[in-house]
């Protein structure tokens, strides 16, 4: 009876927690955020321009591992921060940069042009060794190229008026251009990078803790940052503890089956 009893109490805490007009979760359905595309491999013949106006293929620019980021440079939010993250990480990684991998940054925005790609350059890489400037490269190109390239690697944003509501993260791809990992935010711990560009080297995937972000986390695109969803949060732990009381009562149970 104790069972019934608990069983009936976890049916009705799961349908309080998951109200009627929640939608499964379904990748396609996001237009903001990020969908995993690990192991896939970029297009390598796309083309961008340098920031000095010179045309390049990323087949002609990778071919090591490779930190990808993607920014727009009037950004006002998040872009900033998450640049001035990868330039901090490079400074603590011991591994050299132009030697033991490259970064590369993309403009989600064809308006954006190599020389606003060169202003945007030297305000971050000020901080990194001058020796390794010429390994960051910020490219830009136009709306098709960068359809290709975002979807390829699975960023998902949207135009807000002057302004774009878009995630933040960084990608590793490996030599031959497969993504290899993904790593969320705007600053990044060096011993997860620097494993995750060894990993890129060998063309190891690993996947990432992404699917319980979203669940816990969702876009605020007034905000441009990702906000805690308590409701969602309590109702995880609400049923994790009902499931405890479930099994407890099973085992009370069965001993007391087996005391008589």
């Amino acid at each position: 009876m104790n069972i019934r009893l608990a069983f009936a109490f976890i049916i009705s805490l799961v349908s309080c927690q998951v109200p009627a007009q929640v939608k499964p979760f379904n990748e396609e359905n996001i237009e903001i955020g990020i969908v995993e595309k690990l192991e896939s491999t970029i297009p390598m013949d796309l083309e961008f321009m340098l920031e000095d106006g010179s045309r390049v293929s990323l087949n002609e620019h990778i071919d090591k591992p490779t930190i990808l980021s993607f920014v727009y440079f009037d950004c006002p939010g998040m872009c900033g921060p998450l640049l001035a993250g990868v330039a901090d990480v490079i400074t603590k990684l011991d591994m050299n940069l132009g030697e033991d991998y490259d970064v590369i940054t993309f403009s989600f925005d064809p308006k954006d042009s190599p020389d606003k790609a060169r202003a945007e350059k030297a305000n971050f890489v000020q901080q990194i060794d001058p020796k390794y400037w010429p390994h960051w490269n910020f490219l830009t190109s136009s709306q098709e190229t960068i359809n290709k390239i975002t979807n390829a690697v699975g960023w998902r944003y949207k135009a807000q008026g002057l302004d774009f509501a878009h995630p933040s993260a960084i990608m590793i791809i490996s030599p031959e251009g497969k993504i290899t990992r993904y790593l969320y935010g705007v600053s990044y711990l060096p011993f997860d990078v620097k494993m995750a560009l060894i990993e890129a080297q060998k063309g190891i995937a690993q996947p990432t803790i992404n699917k319980i972000l979203e669940y816990c986390f969702a876009y605020d695109p007034q905000g441009r940052g990702y906000t805690l969803q308590i409701t969602r949060i309590v109702g995880f732990f609400t049923i994790i503890i009902a499931l405890a009381i479930f099994v407890y009562l099973i085992v009370k149970g069965r001993r007391k089956t087996e005391n008589k």
